[in-house]
């Protein structure tokens, strides 16, 4: 469809919308040495088609092996399920430094921001619009829509959350991966952490 200049005719859903009234947190990762995993961790939250209309993927990842820590399904915008997404990543991995999200309303509001405050996980926010500064994350919802979501076609919750939950899988596990010379980011995360999957710290 790119190829052939090709668009869908139904209209997108917007997954990041501000709430006027919720604080906004400065961008803290400019200039900054990442080199370790559990330094920082990024969040973000994209839209999968299924047969009768959309369902919203949120993910958890560590920023410097790309592992994604947690994920959640859900067929609406409420910031539930991303609240889960984060206290299951937080009950098997040792908590982050900085946790950087975009200023969508799931990432402001207040079950999201004092888990964090509770963590004393220090709360880092993307620039209005600058989709760049949360850049890693949004290279995994591509690689996720073209190597599954578009190839297959979901046909409700449960055949999305099987097919991505094996997508997923293979890509902490066995997906080579470029930025990490050749390797994928489970082999990244656990030798670079010290961690083992064999220490009560989840796979």
């Amino acid at each position: 469809m790119k190829l052939l200049g090709l668009e869908a005719l139904y209209q997108k859903p917007n997954t990041s919308k501000p709430h006027p009234e919720h604080k906004i947190y400065p961008y803290l990762l400019r200039n900054l040495i990442i080199d370790r995993p559990n330094q920082i961790w990024c969040a973000d939250i994209t839209y999968i088609p299924v047969k009768r209309g959309f369902l919203y993927l949120v993910a958890i990842m560590d920023w410097y092996s790309r592992k994604v820590l947690a994920w959640r399904l859900s067929n609406s915008m409420d910031a539930s399920f991303c609240v889960e997404a984060l206290e299951d990543a937080l009950s098997k991995y040792p908590k982050p430094e900085i946790f950087n999200t975009d200023q969508g309303s799931q990432f402001t509001g207040f079950d999201w921001i004092e888990t964090l405050k509770d963590q004393k996980i220090k709360i880092s926010m993307d620039g209005k619009g600058r989709w760049m500064d949360n850049v890693f994350i949004e290279r995994l919802w591509r690689s996720l829509k073209y190597e599954c979501v578009y190839l297959y076609g979901f046909e409700g919750g449960k055949d999305a959350r099987q097919k991505i939950n094996r997508w997923m899988e293979k890509y902490n596990k066995h997906r080579p991966h470029s930025a990490l010379d050749g390797v994928p980011p489970n082999w990244v995360y656990y030798r670079s952490s010290g961690l083992t999957p064999m220490n009560g710290i989840a796979a």
